[in-house]
């Protein structure tokens, strides 16, 4: 036990110094559109698959956080998400074109001045209920999923399930150099639930009303 309280303080307090680091620099949501010439061709087409290691949809990234998307576009870089294809794209990218790219996909398709919709609540099954709560998914995510403690962690709620699935999957891999992603605190999360028991999750929290989407790029460059 004190060898994961260690670990996981280990990563905490890493988390932080990148948090910290990211956050000196300021992005640019105009720039940000014109570095986003790798991203549209996935993430900018509704419906759109990824082929590796799976197939599932690519995650909706218009209205996440962008402290979340500069840190996910880091751990590619750095190798904890281990993508070959995104880990290839963010190694390209200076911290300022994450900043400017998470400032741009942040409030991308938002209406200025838009009243909010009216939400429906969905209730999960006694099942699924128990499963959010062996972990406290929500203490982490917050309200619906898409409210999140820390805006350095993903809104989840009403993202693509089968998105949700292998990713959540792939904290459990281990010693894969090509598969798996590296954060201990949500490896241990995970490690806890079998495959059929995150799909459970994953199919939950894709049918919560959240603030993803896809915009459809209106041309290629």
């Amino acid at each position: 036990m004190n060898k994961l309280l260690t670990t996981i303080f280990a990563v905490a307090v890493s988390f932080v110094t990148v948090s910290a680091q990211a956050q000196d620099v300021k992005g640019d949501p105009k720039v940000g559109e014109t570095k986003n010439a790798m991203c549209i061709g996935c993430h900018g087409i509704k419906g759109y698959q990824a082929s590796f290691p799976e197939v599932y949809r690519v995650p909706m990234i218009s209205g996440q956080s962008a402290k979340y998307i500069v840190s996910a576009l880091n751990a590619y870089k750095k190798g904890d998400r281990k993508h070959p294809s995104m880990r290839a794209i963010a190694e390209t990218l200076s911290d300022q074109d994450m900043a400017d790219l998470a400032a741009y996909y942040s409030g991308h398709g938002a209406t200025e001045g838009a009243a909010a919709a009216t939400k429906t609540v969905k209730v999960p099954s006694p099942e699924v209920t128990a499963l959010l709560g062996k972990t406290n998914c929500a203490s982490c995510h917050g309200a619906d999923f898409s409210k999140p403690i820390d805006p350095s962690y993903p809104k989840i709620g009403g993202q693509h399930a089968d998105y949700l699935f292998a990713a959540l999957k792939s904290y459990k891999v281990e010693n894969n150099p090509k598969v798996g992603r590296g954060n201990a605190i949500m490896a241990g999360m995970a490690k806890q639930y079998t495959n059929a028991e995150l799909k459970l999750l994953a199919n939950y929290l894709s049918s919560v009303d959240g603030e993803l989407k896809v915009v459809p790029q209106s041309k290629f460059r």
